[in-house]
């Protein structure tokens, strides 16, 4: 019962992780789509490539977990949306947006 799982997105985020590794100098966007990978993966099982690629980017870039966790909070927080989105688009399900239609 404790079979490794294959996860559907797994070429897609594996070419991304290719992409970080080979990261100098990471830009907000790295750290958010490093901390949205962890997230993804925290508790899959399989993937142990991507889950130790990610360990050795979090060391390659000198910061730990806790650390990116509170600089993507604050990159979020202070207004920070992934290219074609901007500040008024809506982030997230449309469950937790607010209905337009009440005054």
């Amino acid at each position: 019962m404790n079979e490794p799982q294959n996860h559907p997105l797994y070429s897609t985020d594996r070419e991304n992780l290719d992409r970080l590794c080979g990261v100098e100098a990471p830009s907000n966007i790295d750290f958010v789509e490093l901390a949205r990978l962890l997230i993804r993966y925290k508790d899959f099982r399989g993937a142990e490539d991507l889950n130790s690629d990610m360990e050795k980017i979090l060391k390659k870039w000198n910061i730990n977990r806790n650390s990116l966790e509170e600089e993507t909070r604050k990159l979020w927080s202070e207004g920070f949306r992934p290219n074609g989105f901007s500040n008024t688009d809506n982030v997230g399900s449309g469950f937790d947006t607010s209905d337009s239609t009440q005054p």
